[in-house]
């Protein structure tokens, strides 16, 4: 316990944390909080505190994960949450530690996604069992931030409206070709296809999204208009009025920033508008934490906007609209994380306990992210030239309250 009690002396202020270790001995830290909840873990053997001391994200997850950090008061939520806080993203913190910033060199190296490593990564975390997801997300499988009008919104009312904010973007018209990168299950493909009468199609590197996006495309009756391929982007010929990309631009790897977005200058028309809805850093350059690297997704990472701005100044695109989305993200999650506890049950029947306190602690985690740390989510709209779009952003809303009266 030397190391993790020395590390939490210097970093725990608010809050209070009790660890108890595997010989009894309680050790207390912190202080109280009226809006921080009192945590208390128990460490089964001497190994974990000095894992957690020696890497705190990969030594808690792992803890919680095998067994050997067992929860005594409040949830793996509330441990993620207080501990997060007390280094959280802002100015005024006096005790934040740079912890998330550890092994940037490895993170470089994590993301060198190449086409077999990338469908390898994929994998790993998409095509696990289809049961899982629906336990979670809303009906449509929306596997990205909502868009919440209030924090009270239902998850399936906030994630139609991302649908139609990102449509309303898109300045569609009836009839063109759209690219969907990282397609998912099929549900943005179907419904870009439902409300403008594009043709879209849609690509992915999971084998069992592409089943599942083609069965509704076949079940929908609009398999002529709306299509799935297992394929790379670089593998993609165009051309494309229009691209769309939801929530795979974490999996591209800052080294194929630039190969990404020259890739999106070749396969749009003159005329074509891309928008690209991405995880992104308020903090500036950082690296993924190992245990998320590791456990939910290789090759992942969430780029600072200071690092995809060269790459598309270097593709010769025009970036003609920029919305950041603050909290919707954390919102998202909140309701995905209750939902998981509230199914598991059912998620340890199909997998087992270790898998559950996995998915929890990834979880509670991204909300952390979002929460204390300085995660954001970016729309980016791209075009190739600088009159493809009206010259004020009025047609957005007129699309998205078109759409959303749609449902």
């Amino acid at each position: 316990m030397f190391l993790l009690t020395r590390l939490f002396n210097k970093m725990i202020r608010d809050g209070e944390l009790t660890i108890v270790d595997h010989k009894g001995g309680v050790h207390r830290f912190g202080s109280p909080s009226a809006t921080i909840k009192p945590v208390t873990f128990r460490c089964t053997d001497a190994a974990t505190p000095r894992a957690i001391a020696l890497g705190p994200a990969i030594g808690a997850g792992e803890g919680y994960m095998n067994g050997t950090l067992i929860m005594e008061e409040g949830s793996i939520f509330d441990l993620v949450q207080l501990v997060t806080y007390n280094v959280r993203w802002d100015r005024a913190n006096p005790v934040r530690l740079g912890l998330w910033r550890q092994a940037r060199f490895a993170a470089w190296l994590d993301q060198m996604n190449f086409e077999r490593r990338a469908k390898r990564n994929v994998a790993h975390h998409y095509d696990l069992s289809d049961r899982l997801y629906d336990l979670f997300l809303d009906a449509d499988r929306q596997y990205s931030c909502a868009y919440y009008e209030t924090p009270d919104d239902t998850l399936e009312t906030a994630q139609r409206h991302k649908k139609a904010h990102i449509a309303a973007k898109l300045d569609l018209r009836s009839g063109q070709r759209v690219l969907d990168i990282g397609c998912g299950w099929g549900g943005m493909a179907l419904y870009l296809h439902r409300v403008a009468g594009v043709d879209v199609t849609g690509i992915t590197l999971s084998e069992e999204q592409l089943k599942v996006a083609r069965r509704r495309a076949q079940e929908a009756g609009v398999a002529d208009h709306v299509r799935f391929e297992l394929i790379d982007y670089r593998a993609v010929t165009g051309p494309f009025d229009r691209i769309v990309s939801v929530g795979m631009f974490e999996h591209v790897g800052l080294p194929h920033y630039r190969r990404f977005f020259a890739k999106v200058h070749e396969l749009l028309t003159p005329d074509g508008v891309a928008l690209i809805h991405s995880i992104a850093r308020a903090d500036g350059p950082g690296a993924t934490d190992p245990w998320t690297a590791k456990y939910i997704f290789p090759g992942g990472y969430a780029p600072a906007l200071s690092q995809i701005a060269p790459a598309v100044e270097r593709a010769w695109l025009w970036i003609t609209d920029i919305e950041v989305l603050r909290l919707h993200y954390a919102l998202t999650l909140e309701e995905w994380y209750r939902r998981t506890v509230a199914a598991e049950d059912k998620i340890v029947a199909l997998y087992d306990a270790r898998f559950f306190r996995m998915w929890q602690f990834y979880l509670s985690a991204a909300v952390a992210a979002f929460r204390q740390d300085g995660h954001m989510n970016v729309q980016i709209q791209l075009t190739r030239t600088r009159d493809a779009l009206p010259i004020t952003r009025d047609y957005m809303a007129t699309a998205e309250a078109k759409y959303r009266a749609m449902g």
